[in-house]
């Protein structure tokens, strides 16, 4: 199929990739030199505008910041529905709050084409293993059409509901991570402090009521976990700054419809003094410096 990708980041870049991969010709836009090059040597089409990328295309996925990125990229004369041919499915994969989603669904409807919501869960690791779990708000009918697609970048899928339902679950699953995430720093702190052998106390709570997929693929000590982001100076990965978007986001939900969530308020009061402290770019498990005291006014370089 011709795909447009619209925004090749950490996320969208890898996404794009394994499309390629699965034969797909994939025709992609970012405003990033080093996003495009990256791309590029996947095997990715870089067009120069948004109106180049979707011409010609049977479905467009967009990748992007925040709602705003994507209502922007969407409208207007250069934007993405000024260009498209009647009918084309369009499938945003950000993560974004509930009303922006809701309102594309509308508005792209509208226009006399068709939306799916389908944000993702999985990281950095699970975009480019092709083993992403996407959460997908939208019609029954626009799902199907899209699955083979998804299913080239999905380890799961799951059609959470009508419009809006994708970045429902995600956000709220994403609220979880993140108050999982500060449990899991404080239980790690204080289980050194108290001697015990952070590799041995890894393996007894990965198998006891501690559990949680943060310990068994964040866990912030090094040497325990291969593939976690204490082992590269918490470079790369899932930035503060997007957690506290996220469960930010959670909490713009929380009061919409009257729903206290103070733990989640909790962990945005610890992510904006991480990012207060220079560390907004780096991995959110590096949370963990903030409650063993070792934690610096400045990002080192």
């Amino acid at each position: 199929m011709k795909i447009a990708w619209i925004g090749l980041g950490n996320m969208g870049g890898p996404m794009a990739a394994n499309l390629v991969k699965a034969g797909h010709l994939v025709t992609g836009f970012d405003l990033s030199d080093a996003a495009r090059g990256a791309a590029a040597a996947a095997g990715v089409s870089i067009a120069g505008s948004i109106s180049e990328a979707v011409g010609d295309v049977d479905v467009v996925f967009s990748m992007l910041p925040a709602g705003r990125h994507v209502r922007s990229v969407m409208s207007g004369p250069e934007g993405v529905l000024a260009h498209l041919r009647p009918g084309t499915l369009v499938v945003d994969s950000s993560t974004i709050d509930i009303e922006t989603a809701r309102a594309l669904h509308e508005s792209v409807t509208a226009a006399g084409f068709r939306f799916l919501d389908a944000p993702v869960s999985g990281g950095v690791f699970g975009a480019e293993s092709g083993t992403l779990t996407f959460m997908v708000g939208g019609a029954d009918a626009d799902l199907a059409e899209a699955r083979p697609l998804i299913e080239v970048m999905a380890g799961r899928i799951f059609h959470a509901g009508s419009g809006g339902s994708g970045q429902a679950a995600k956000i709220a699953n994403n609220m979880m991570l993140g108050i999982n995430l500060a449990a899991l720093c404080e239980g790690s702190v204080l289980a050194g402090r108290l001697g015990l052998d952070p590799k041995t106390f890894f393996e007894i709570a990965s198998v006891s009521s501690g559990d949680s997929w943060a310990l068994r693929n964040w866990y912030p000590v090094e040497g325990v976990v291969a593939n976690a982001a204490v082992n590269r100076d918490f470079q790369g990965g899932f930035a503060v700054n997007l957690m506290r978007k996220d469960v930010g986001l959670a909490l713009e939900a929380g009061g919409s419809t009257a729903t206290d969530l103070p733990f989640a308020a909790l962990v945005v009061q610890y992510l904006d003094k991480m990012v207060e402290l220079g560390w907004g770019g780096r991995d959110s498990a590096s949370l963990v410096k903030l409650f063993d005291g070792s934690l610096t006014a400045a990002e080192p370089s």
